[in-house]
């Protein structure tokens, strides 16, 4: 069935809630493990940041956001507001959310999850991209033009 969960990418959904559920688990499981003001600072700064990113995403994609990976049918390619500074907002505010988390926390494994939780979403968004190409002719001119994940970086 063209329309199944798994044929969506749901087992990418699935994977990468159950990643954001460990990241929020051992930052309160383990807390405390370093008592430092620098660390809430920065966390609290990409707490914040992570937030505007994904705000920023969720306006900028409208009808076109879905949980899935898979582009819906009808979908147009979104490449205005943060998507022409970088390619997967979204992904790019739970990565920052997460290590946010871990800091705020001061959690030695929550830290850890999130970079797993980062390389995840990186393999995540190299799926979504070939479908991205499959779907849009564009998508390859676009991807050549923006980062995936940090604006200017990567």
């Amino acid at each position: 069935m063209a329309d199944s969960f798994t044929a969506r990418g749901g087992l990418w959904v699935a994977g990468q809630s159950l990643l954001m559920i460990g990241v929020i688990a051992l930052g309160l499981l383990f807390r405390g493990q370093w008592h430092n003001r620098a660390s809430i600072v920065v966390g609290a700064g990409l707490f914040v940041l992570g937030g505007m990113m994904g705000i920023a995403g969720v306006r900028a994609l409208g009808g076109n956001r879905t949980a899935y990976p898979k582009p819906m049918e009808g979908a147009t390619l979104v490449q205005h507001g943060i998507f022409g500074l970088v390619r997967h907002p979204l992904y790019s505010s739970v990565i920052l959310v997460s290590f946010a988390w871990g800091l705020l926390w001061q959690s030695g494994p929550a830290l850890g999850a999130a970079a797993v939780l980062t390389i995840f979403l990186n393999r995540k968004a190299s799926r979504e991209e070939r479908w991205l190409r499959e779907k849009y002719p564009e998508y390859e001119r676009y991807a050549a033009q923006v980062r995936r994940l940090i604006p200017g970086i990567y």
